[in-house]
């Protein structure tokens, strides 16, 4: 038993690295893409119309794809490769990826037909000419999710059979595509109409090279893998069934990102933007660490046996989510606007756009580790047969969420940034509820912080959901060992970096965005990791050793 626990932890820390390095490149290419797009589109019209179209996509990718398929197809096929059943397991990939093929492609079709009342219903907020911006491209985005949806079934074999480096780097090929495009529209001068219906086209494209890239991994792997039917077989079976509540929890999820769009319709133009230039910095951490981390061990999870060697397991991952995620959040919080800034603060984007947006992600930011946190309890739930705790828990989240955000988004809508300082629209801010004149929401001086509400009201709903899972992980699989003593030891360290980064920020006043990113964030990452190797955390302890042997190496 200890060999094999000791082989599966190594596959599952290398797995993660690999993931890591995948996510860690397709992620800056995310980043040089959503910095052209700001360059290009600003925080303006187009920008609201581009980010809504990606919604309905959003919903077949995360409904169908990466998240659900993963933790309802993954423990099965592991398991059966796992006990040599490789011809079952191969019936089951199969039928899986028909059934997928089949369905993904109706609801493809679906989307393009009605594209234009989808997008009045999810933007009721927009004006005449944004509206039907916004439905041009729902045609062409759909099309091309569809393809990312295939593409996750291609990442579920991968990941089954531990190739995952090749999974999580392929969505760089989906980035270049758009980045090629937005880089034309720069060069040729485009309105910001042409140009996101340009990236709209770069996103299909990129999204069926993207498939074709990781389904030639799947062939090279030589698997008995046989397109079918099916859904009769017994495996197929047991991945529906465990499918049906994971689908219930991601489309709860899916729901409030769709209220979210239609509550940030209501706000002044801009918001539904800079949401989505917020999520895209708040989502690296979390992509790049947590669901590295979760996505390596769902497979090595899945293969374990006994509750006790599951519980260590989920322990280590809850202690290496907790050490990166709470640096991920103190960075962002501190220094957030100058990243920011040094990120998207050129060509239509201002100064003012990256307050607004640097005070959306340290909203988002305070429920980074809870988000971080979550993901390793999801995967030991998923690995142990519960789908329902997980899709009960996103419920919670997303009815605490909306309703804080929809609480907190008006009044703040009513505060915008002009000239890097903080201003209000005449009159009373507290007690008014409802939206601004549809005159000062359409075309507005200056950006607004009502984005700031949705993102408080989803920071404090993942801290609910943790907690929530945290207790239901601990009562099934760890026999009430606490899982919050990591965050408890990682405290002084967090609020030491905490410090570090105010008064460098304060000594810096007077430096450029650059200047204070590379000299902020390397001071306030030392502290973090001098105190808490200080307090005896095996994960510090072991990054030391590491850039010590590195050192003497060198």
């Amino acid at each position: 038993m200890e060999s094999s626990n000791e082989s599966s932890g190594i596959s599952g820390n290398s797995g993660a690295k690999r993931i890591g390095a995948g996510i860690l490149l397709s992620r800056l290419a995310g980043l040089l893409r959503e910095s052209l797009l700001r360059s290009v589109l600003g925080l303006g019209p187009a920008a609201d119309a581009f980010t809504a179209a990606l919604r309905i996509p959003n919903l077949l990718q995360n409904l169908l794809g990466e998240g659900s398929l993963s933790s309802s197809f993954i423990p099965v096929y592991s398991k059966l490769l796992s006990e040599g059943k490789e011809k079952e397991a191969g019936d089951a990939a199969g039928a899986v990826a028909s059934l997928l093929i089949a369905f993904t492609g109706a609801l493809t079709l679906v989307g393009i037909l009605i594209a234009r009342p989808i997008a009045k219903i999810l933007t009721p907020g927009f004006t005449s000419e944004k509206l039907d911006l916004t439905a041009d491209l729902i045609k062409i985005t759909t099309a091309g999710i569809g393809f990312l949806v295939l593409a996750a079934w291609c990442l579920g074999v991968l990941n089954s059979h531990r190739k995952f480096f090749l999974s999580y780097v392929a969505p760089v090929i989906w980035n270049a595509a758009q980045i090629v495009i937005l880089l034309i529209a720069i060069n040729k001068d485009w309105d910001p109409a042409r140009a996101a219906k340009a990236a709209a086209w770069g996103l299909f494209l990129g999204g069926i090279i993207q498939l074709l890239f990781q389904f030639f991994g799947v062939v090279k792997l030589r698997t008995k893998i046989r397109f079918s039917f099916s859904w009769k077989n017994g495996h197929v079976r047991e991945i529906i069934k465990r499918f049906n509540p994971t689908i219930l929890g991601r489309g709860v999820v899916q729901i409030s990102a769709y209220f979210d769009l239609v509550l940030a319709s209501l706000l002044v133009t801009g918001a539904v933007a800079a949401l989505m230039s917020a999520q895209v910095l708040y989502i690296l951490p979390i992509s790049l660490f947590a669901m590295s981390i979760a996505a390596s061990e769902l497979p090595e999870m899945s293969r374990i046996t006994d509750n006790q060697h599951l519980g260590t397991r989920l322990n280590q991952g809850i202690k290496q989510t907790s050490f990166l995620m709470l640096l991920a959040s103190v960075i962002y919080v501190t220094i957030g606007d100058q990243i920011i800034g040094v990120i998207f603060q050129w060509g239509s984007f201002d100064r003012d756009d990256s307050i607004v947006v640097a005070a959306t992600l340290a909203a988002y930011s305070l429920g980074i580790p809870a988000v971080g946190i979550s993901r390793i309890y999801q995967s030991a739930l998923y690995a142990d047969g519960d789908t329902k705790t997980p899709a009960f828990s996103a419920t919670l989240r997303v009815i605490i969420s909306l309703s804080l955000g929809f609480l907190m988004m008006f009044p703040l809508d009513r505060l915008f940034i002009s000239n890097s300082a903080l201003e209000k629209v005449p009159g009373s801010i507290t007690g008014t509820w409802g939206p601004l004149s549809e005159s000062l929401r359409s075309l507005p001086d200056n950006p607004h912080l009502g984005a700031v509400g949705l993102a408080i009201g989803s920071a404090v709903a993942a801290w609910v959901e943790m907690i929530f899972l945290a207790r239901k992980t601990n009562k099934e699989i760890t026999q009430g060992v606490s899982s919050y003593s990591p965050i408890v030891k990682l405290l002084p360290a967090t609020i030491s970096a905490l410090i570090v980064s105010i008064i460098a920020r304060w000594l810096l006043s007077g430096s450029n965005e650059f200047v204070n990113c590379l000299l902020c964030i390397p001071a306030a990452t030392l502290t973090y990791i001098a105190v808490s190797s200080k307090n005896g955390v095996r994960e510090s302890l072991d990054l030391v050793e590491g850039l010590k042997r590195s050192y003497k190496k060198f």
